[in-house]
């Protein structure tokens, strides 16, 4: 009984093991088909801090 017990634990690692690359490949995937653009700008930091120092010049309030 106990070699059965070895023995399907290792069926068990595997099968999990298996899962989880299939899993794997099929994130990397999905990410590559859909979220192949990058979604922060290029001047990223630079309209951040113009954001946080409240730079006016660039920014027109209309009310």
């Amino acid at each position: 009984m106990s070699l059965n017990t070895k023995d399907s634990n290792k069926n068990l690692i595997k099968e999990i093991t298996f899962i989880l690359i299939i899993k794997v490949i099929l994130l990397l995937t999905i990410k590559n088909i859909w979220f192949d653009a990058p979604t922060i700008p290029k001047n990223f930091d630079n309209q951040v801090a113009e954001r946080i120092a409240g730079s006016s010049s660039s920014i027109k309030e209309t009310r």
